[in-house]
């Protein structure tokens, strides 16, 4: 995590993969990403989106995040529910 670790601050919920990967819920409903980057450690695709995050679900290799107008963002392995589209 030493690459986020500026950006762990506020965090007011920590989730985590089975395979290594970790998302920190801000205060400010901001998400930071580290660890395996196959299973969700890497939101580079989505990070636009996740804003204004209520909550966040973790499978064994990828996340969901609801935001607060209901709508579904979801990052990680394909295989592993990271791809909703």
């Amino acid at each position: 995590s030493s690459a986020v670790q500026d950006q762990l601050v506020n965090v007011r919920q920590l989730f985590a993969t089975d395979n290594g990967a970790f998302a920190a819920l801000r205060a400010d409903g901001s998400v930071v990403t580290w660890g395996n980057p196959y299973y969700g450690g890497d939101s580079s695709v989505v990070q636009e989106q996740l804003k204004n995050v209520q909550q966040i679900a973790a499978t064994d290799g990828a996340f969901a995040a609801i935001l607060d107008d209901g709508s579904l963002v979801t990052w990680g392995n394909r295989d592993r529910g990271g791809d909703s589209s």
